[in-house]
């Protein structure tokens, strides 16, 4: 994908808009929440921001991605939680609260760890003898215009406006769902070449990871005890990661669209796992809360 309008302005636009209305659903209590309920929050952050780029690194060394690949799925694995796994979590009848704090919670932390692991996967996986430059400072600053921001601007107009927020946090979700397929198909379209002939590798390698991830996920969050929402809350957001700002930083950022093939691969894939928790425990739920009637 080369430079043009799509990537330019209309990808962080987009992006800038998804992260707003995240915003606008947060409070100062969602990070609060973190003192209040360490356990869950700690075992989620730990399993999002450690757990899983590891996993993304044993599965990229075990099926010898080609080098763009292999960033590709360590940038993806880098990336937060995102709106996405917060309506998954709710439709789920897991603990929105908790998937929101962790959501919010995550995406300032990796405004650090997404230089660090993608600078990683540069050096690591570039060709030998090739001198990779990543500019970790310029990621950080990008990440926090296209992400901290925006997402900060949403609280402050929550803080200051709540009636308006809460009026607006339904069709922000829906928009930010419509302009995430839209990115998907954009991306789909214009690499479809390159997708189709490394759909097998990455199809398999990002599946596998979204697997895996929820799995540990959930029951690593039975482990510890934690009861079953918040164990369903876990498992997505250690699965379920934020495509759109994977895509982004690699057409943007890194200038490099063939770095966005594992999240716009894995994009279609995580509504498949995605649709399952929401049809097996929002249905399971359902029929427990009857019951109980």
């Amino acid at each position: 994908m080369e430079s043009s309008f799509l990537t330019a302005v209309l990808l962080p636009a987009s992006l800038f808009i998804i992260m707003l209305g995240m915003g606008l659903s947060l409070v100062v209590d969602d990070f609060k929440r973190i003192v209040l309920h360490p356990k869950a929050v700690l075992l989620g952050l730990v399993n999002q921001l450690i757990v899983l780029p590891l996993i993304a690194f044993g599965i990229t060394i075990a099926m010898n991605l080609p080098t763009e690949l292999a960033i590709g799925m360590m940038l993806l694995a880098s990336c937060p939680g995102g709106v996405t796994s917060n309506l998954i979590s709710h439709v789920s009848r897991g603990d929105t609260a908790l998937s929101i704090s962790l959501t919010a919670v995550s995406s300032f932390i990796t405004l650090l760890t997404i230089p660090l692991y993608v600078g990683f996967a540069f050096r690591y996986f570039s060709e030998a003898g090739h001198v990779v430059d990543v500019d970790e400072a310029g990621m950080i600053l990008q990440i926090l215009v296209i992400v901290i921001i925006p997402v900060m601007l949403g609280m402050l107009i929550r803080k200051k406006r709540e009636a308006f927020a809460l009026r607006m946090d339904k069709p922000v979700r829906i928009i930010s769902t419509v302009l995430f397929v839209l990115i998907l198909l954009s991306i789909i379209i214009s690499e479809r070449e390159l997708i189709w002939s490394s759909l097998a590798d990455v199809g398999l390698a990002t599946g596998t990871l979204n697997v895996i991830t929820m799995l540990i996920g959930y029951f690593s969050a039975r482990a510890f005890r934690l009861d079953l929402r918040q164990a369903i809350t876990i498992a997505i957001e250690s699965g379920i990661q934020n495509g759109t700002l994977a895509i982004v930083m690699a057409t943007t950022v890194l200038a490099n669209a063939a770095l966005s093939i594992p999240a716009a691969v894995y994009g279609l894939l995580m509504f498949v796992t995605g649709g399952f928790m929401m049809y097996y425990f929002g249905r399971k739920g359902g029929m427990e809360e009857g019951t109980s009637a």
